[in-house]
């Protein structure tokens, strides 16, 4: 059983591997000169019109609480989706603040002394209708508190800054979560719901009441250069949730969480089957996860809609339960297909590669139990891992196997107290090459005169031809 990680151990060695860390080209800066502000940024759009949150009456004292400035902020600034777009900046100070929705062609900056904290008074967050792919909450049946930074319907929507952070204060949360006090399901920081050209970047989040990011019914996003910290302890705080998206890129993101670094779903049972929309044409690369109890990546539960072309590449993980996660369960359907995973580096692993059919939750008691997912075309090559307890643990489903699996030059240290048998293998189907310690026989070796690297696809996804524009501003205070 993995020790627990001390927290303020975490974040001296979250410093050190940040500073090790490349990153994106697009990291901004801003240049104080005088009373005005000079600030450039990488983004899928500049904007003509900018404008600071303290013009509509918002105080950074971290105790006025200024939803309604942010609102209306929103709501002025929407008249220019037309002319050009708008910012709002945030400048430094602490910005109290419930839910608030975003607009078309907008940018939301913050500054980086800015640091945007979630209101606690939990009976004013307004709710809404659980999702339609999910048929009620994850944390109660029934409706769902509105995220943060809430929007529906939108068009070209970014929310970058200097590293700005935005903190969820969590905890409230988190206690009220333990206690089952909660009658509806906790709020994300960030959720943009039927959107499309969206761009998250160069932010810090912290201290989610639930899930961090979560793009669901979306097309064309960017999710980059951002750092995302939870207690690993705290319950369901995942850092990145694609869901029943498509074409979507993550990448150069650092992720310490209580939950899966990234989890990749697309909707729950009956209601993921007949909503059908699917994750497909996922980029997730340089990656950066710790997670002792889950998965530095997670492919479901969740997937009843269907998971399909999945590219992985360059990911670290240190002290997380597993490598790649694959989670279904007798009345799912849908299917996780075409997943390519290539260049990982693993240290401190209960397993590197995990697949369960038998991941229970369900939404609730009319799944079909003849709605049996499809799991095919998973590959894996160039895996170092090191201290690992053990190797995979790999259960497909009696009647419906897990087919197509491929492993290539994996190479896998044991730790001294690992696991008698490092690989349990059943109801799979697959082959392997050049693996050690030597995989079970389902996975049969394929032999020096046989040998072949698994598929890693050398044809680019569209979401990478998206170039970005350098944008500035003069801000006058």
């Amino acid at each position: 059983m993995m020790v627990k990680t001390d927290w303020l151990l975490l974040v001296l060695m979250m410093g050190l591997v940040l500073s090790s860390i490349e990153r994106a080209e697009g990291r901004k800066t801003g240049i104080l000169e005088g009373s005005s502000y000079e600030l450039a940024y990488s983004a899928i759009n500049c904007r003509k019109h900018s404008a600071s949150i303290k013009d509509f009456g918002g105080v950074g004292d971290g105790k006025t609480l200024n939803t309604k400035a942010f609102q209306k902020a929103v709501n002025q600034l929407s008249q220019y989706a037309s002319d050009g777009g708008a910012q709002l900046v945030i400048p430094a100070g602490q910005w109290l603040t419930g839910s608030f929705n975003l607009t078309s062609h907008f940018t939301l900056f913050l500054h980086k002394d800015a640091v945007l904290l979630a209101s606690q008074e939990i009976k004013k967050w307004p709710l809404i209708d659980p999702l339609p792919s999910y048929g009620h909450g994850r944390d109660a049946p029934g409706g769902r508190y509105i995220s943060l930074i809430f929007g529906t319907n939108l068009t070209d929507v970014i929310i970058t800054g200097e590293n700005g952070t935005i903190d969820g204060q969590g905890a409230v949360w988190w206690q009220q979560f333990h206690r089952k006090k909660l009658k509806y399901t906790r709020p994300y920081l960030i959720e943009l719901m039927h959107s499309n050209k969206i761009q998250i970047s160069n932010l810090t989040l912290v201290n989610s009441p639930s899930w961090n990011i979560h793009p669901v019914y979306s097309s064309n996003i960017i999710i980059q250069s951002l750092t995302i910290l939870a207690p690993v302890t705290s319950p369901n705080t995942d850092g990145i949730d694609p869901d029943s998206c498509t074409n979507t890129r993550l990448e150069d993101n650092y992720i310490v969480s209580g939950d899966d670094c990234i989890a990749v779903k697309s909707g729950w049972d009956e209601y993921g089957i007949k909503y059908g929309m699917p994750t497909s044409h996922l980029i997730i690369r340089r990656l950066t996860c710790i997670s002792p109890y889950s998965a530095a990546i997670a492919l479901g539960s969740e997937m009843s809609g269907g998971i399909q072309d999945v590219r992985v590449q360059d990911i670290t993980a240190i002290n997380t339960e597993s490598g790649v996660r694959i989670k279904t369960a007798v009345g799912r359907g849908g299917f996780v297909k075409d997943v390519y995973v290539k260049g990982m580096k693993l240290h401190t692993m209960k397993w590197v590669f995990w697949m369960t059919g038998n991941y229970g939750s369900h939404a609730d008691t009319h799944w079909d139990p003849k709605a049996l997912p499809e799991i095919k075309g998973i590959n894996y090559r160039d895996v170092v891992a090191e201290n690992v307890s053990m190797a995979a643990q790999l259960e497909g489903m009696s009647g419906d196997p897990f087919t197509g699996i491929c492993m290539s030059n994996v190479t896998i240290g044991l730790a001294k107290k690992a696991k008698k048998y490092p690989w349990t293998c059943t109801n799979i189907e697959g082959i392997s090459s050049n693996v050690q310690p030597p995989p079970c026989q389902l996975l049969a070796d394929q032999g020096p005169k046989k040998s072949r690297m698994c598929d890693f696809p050398t044809e680019s996804l569209p979401i990478d031809n998206i170039e970005m524009r350098r944008c500035s501003y003069r801000l006058n205070y």
